[in-house]
């Protein structure tokens, strides 16, 4: 691929090393960033970091994603927030998922293949609903689990 018309992913990587690949646990190669730091606070660290993924999606999208590849990333982007708020198995799943990463990755790919086109205003609207309709729908399941674990108690 020319290098000419390939977009600069200088900011995109800077990033994505910050959120998901900046530190290393002494001694191993197991590798972490912010994500995993913010989304110890628990509920709120994972609201934070849902929000700036997809944000970070939005940048991407406006680097030319599909609509099929920005719904792929949003896809990472949910998994990894849902997950998330599990306490302990979420933290866990947080430290090897990494999905800025992936979703750089898959952008990146998107690009080799030379699959570059279409409007991005669209594909940002839908970003936009869908990040909106994921906050609710986890808000959602969150009230519901509390629900049921305060059923549990009083029971």
């Amino acid at each position: 691929m020319n290098q000419d018309t390939q977009p600069s992913f200088r900011w995109l990587d800077a990033a994505t090393d910050f959120l998901d690949d900046r530190f290393r646990i002494p001694g191993t190669n197991i590798r972490f960033g912010a994500d995993f730091l913010v989304g110890l606070i628990p509920y709120a660290g994972d609201l934070i970091t849902f929000v700036i993924s997809g944000l970070l999606v939005i940048s991407m999208a406006r680097k030319g994603a599909s609509s099929m590849l920005v719904a792929k990333m949003l896809g990472n982007v949910w998994l990894d927030g849902m997950l998330g708020t599990v306490p302990i198995i979420g933290d866990l799943f947080d430290l090897r998922f990494r999905a800025n990463r992936r979703n750089l990755n898959l952008l990146k790919e998107h690009y080799e293949e030379g699959r570059h086109r279409g409007s991005i205003w669209p594909i940002i609207l839908f970003i936009l609903l869908a990040i909106m309709g994921m906050i609710i729908l986890s808000f959602f399941v969150i009230f519901k689990v509390l629900q049921w674990g305060w059923g549990q108690v009083l029971g």
